[in-house]
């Protein structure tokens, strides 16, 4: 098989994997009206984590541990305190705009690259992630003391947490080669661990099993995580640098679209302009990243 035909598959996993984790935002959503965010978080990583297991089997890679250490700090990062504050944001708040402020993330870790990896910010970075922070404000509303921020204060606690993680997955690939599609396994794995206890000591409304939640669970875990995990690594190893990163740029427009049309989600004028502007900042990222030929770090992809 020619380059040229490899790539032109790889685009089209991309595009089919942009489409999978933006509908599993409303996925979710619907779960949640069956079964408490602590609950439906520690199910949809279990499922995910049987998922992964048997995709490693079938491709051969092994299952023992490898970089523990590494995996149970990122684990409790991106896994761990990713889903449970993203879940728990996600069952107060809008599908699209959770989506969005969740996808914050890049911009925590140009500012965490700074001391933890001496990655300083250059050029347009500094203007997009000052775009991104005006965006950030306007969707918070702070000037809106009678409304609720839970849903979006978690949600960026989400976003820092994943930004953490890939930090963290930065500094063990700095140092050594690792195989990502095994170490996600491992990281979840370990991650599962504090949302079993999340979800045994914070009480919730008990699960209501039924077919919708049953469908959720499935498209959450095994496609958009197991499935959806296979794919990012198949595409990063495949598409020019770069190109990935703009490609994910879909992720939360698909979010945001889905959940107006199916869900009935709708925005006010300070939260739409805050997601203009952050949508803007993270076109301006992907595109610069793409210009340097950087290619996205794996744990990038999202849970």
């Amino acid at each position: 098989m020619t380059a040229r035909v490899e790539q032109r598959r790889a685009a089209v996993v991309m595009a089919a994997l942009s489409l999978v984790w933006g509908y599993a935002w409303i996925t979710a959503k619907i779960g949640l009206a069956y079964c408490g965010p602590f609950d439906f978080a520690m199910l949809r990583v279990l499922v995910g984590v049987v998922s992964l297991g048997a995709i490693l089997i079938a491709t051969g890679r092994p299952l023992r541990p490898r970089h523990l250490g590494a995996a149970a700090l990122v684990g409790c990062a991106q896994t761990s305190a990713f889903l449970i504050f993203n879940t728990w944001a996600l069952a107060d708040g809008g599908p699209g705009k959770t989506s969005i402020i969740t996808f914050t993330m890049p911009f925590w870790v140009l500012l965490f690259a700074w001391p933890a990896l001496g990655e300083r910010l250059r050029g347009v970075q500094w203007a997009a992630v000052g775009v991104a922070v005006a965006g950030l404000i306007a969707i918070l509303e702070p000037w809106r003391l009678q409304t609720s921020l839970l849903s979006k204060l978690t949600a960026v606690a989400a976003g820092i947490s994943w930004a953490v993680g890939v930090i963290l997955s930065k500094r063990l690939h700095n140092r050594e080669r690792y195989d990502a599609l095994e170490f996600t396994f491992w990281q979840m794995l370990v991650g599962l661990g504090p949302m079993c206890i999340a979800a045994w000591a914070i009480p919730q409304r008990e699960i209501a099993w039924g077919g919708p939640l049953v469908l959720s669970l499935a498209f959450t875990g095994i496609v958009a995580t197991g499935l959806g995990w296979f794919m990012w690594i198949y595409v990063l190893n495949r598409l020019p640098a770069g190109t990935t990163g703009l490609a994910s740029l879909a992720v939360p427009v698909i979010a945001a679209a889905t959940s107006a049309v199916q869900l009935g989600e709708r925005l006010r004028p300070a939260e739409l302009t805050g997601m203009v502007l952050i949508g803007s900042a993270l076109a301006v990222m992907a595109w610069d990243s793409a210009r340097r030929h950087e290619r996205p770090d794996p744990m990038m992809g999202q849970e």
